[in-house]
């Protein structure tokens, strides 16, 4: 394996990236690289086509996202005065094509994602099927598996 000096954590702004982040923290220490985390803001609701009242749904969207921010921020917050390299980057767009550039623009080495779809809510709010970006990526991928817990359907 060639050496791993940028290491790219996918973010979906839920509770259960932490798990993701808490990898590329400690590959990072291990291999003395740089960690980007990035946050793609999906937003589901500025989709046409949408005509049905969707406040409850758009104000479910907003407290998880703020709660997921909250919980990286701190972990963040906490490795930055460990010394690690941490950059955080956030972009607004279709995530495939975002993380993508991410990857190219900044020549990272290995990028770290969570191996499961989240559960139906989030999926509808925050998007993405991991399989496309998968395809497309031009560097290494850690997938990283849920803690197992109650069955979500």
């Amino acid at each position: 394996m060639k050496n791993i000096n940028k290491i790219l954590v996918v973010s979906r702004m839920t509770k259960n990236c932490v798990e993701a982040v808490q990898q590329g923290v400690s590959l990072a220490r291990k291999y003395d690289a740089e960690l980007f985390l990035i946050h793609v803001m999906h937003n589901p609701f500025g989709l046409e086509g949408w005509n049905l009242p969707m406040v409850s749904l758009k104000k479910d969207y907003e407290k998880l996202r703020e709660e997921a921010k909250a919980d990286l921020e701190k972990l963040v917050a906490s490795e930055r005065e460990k010394g690690l390299r941490v950059s955080e980057l956030v972009r607004e767009g279709e995530p495939d094509r975002e993380i993508i550039t991410v990857v190219n623009d900044y020549k990272i080495d290995l990028m770290i994602m969570l191996a499961h779809e989240e559960g139906r809510l989030e999926h509808f709010l925050f998007g993405r099927s991991n399989e496309e970006l998968i395809r497309r990526m031009p560097c290494s991928i850690l997938l990283v598996k849920k803690e197992p817990g109650p069955v979500d359907w």
